[in-house]
């Protein structure tokens, strides 16, 4: 398997939680960064999801078979969306090539409605993770966090719960050995 290169910190970027971190926001985490500038970073966990559909966060919302996920411990009373739609969703912020965060949220519903965006097509996260100017890269010179680029396939998947592990194999480095453990402490 082709190992990913290690990466700076960027928007696109993948924060993998060290194997023994204890923060329960982040044990075991994938962090998207979508933004990251000299004012701060901001990201979304990818891993975490809290069994719940996004009608039953938006009862307006149209009729959409979408789990919700935890995307940080801040401003929990938020949501975003993650999706491979940009062309149809005005101001939608491109993180990756074909993968976009946020957009106009009219639109998006109308766009759902007229099954022009599909489960598979995008991800729902409550809250954010995020860092002020300087606190990543202080965390990350502390070995926090491992960062690799992102890919799509990451974001707009059903393997929430080995993707951490999955990276980490994918990685080849130093963690693969972990990623392979067959534990509790890992699983």
């Amino acid at each position: 398997m082709k190992k990913r290169p290690y990466h700076t910190i960027t928007a696109g970027s993948l924060l993998l939680a060290e194997p023994f971190m204890l923060d329960i926001n982040f044990r075991r985490g994938v962090v998207l960064l979508c933004n990251h500038n000299e004012e701060g970073t901001l990201g979304f966990v990818l891993n975490k999801p809290i069994e719940m559909n996004i009608t039953d966060l938006i009862t307006t919302f149209p009729a959409f078979k979408s789990e919700v996920y935890y995307g940080g411990p801040l401003q929990t009373d938020t949501i975003h969306y993650l999706h491979d739609k940009g062309e149809l969703l005005d101001d939608a912020i491109e993180v990756l090539p074909n993968l976009y965060w946020g957009g106009d949220f009219d639109q998006l519903k109308e766009a759902i409605e007229a099954q022009l965006i599909l489960p598979e097509d995008i991800r729902f996260y409550v809250g954010f993770a995020g860092w002020e100017s300087g606190q990543l890269q202080a965390e990350q010179e502390q070995a926090s966090w491992l960062t690799v680029p992102a890919q799509v396939k990451d974001v707009l998947n059903d393997n929430w719960n080995t993707l951490w592990k999955d990276i980490l194999i994918e990685d080849g480095g130093t963690y693969e050995a972990i990623g392979r453990m067959d534990s509790p402490f890992f699983n």
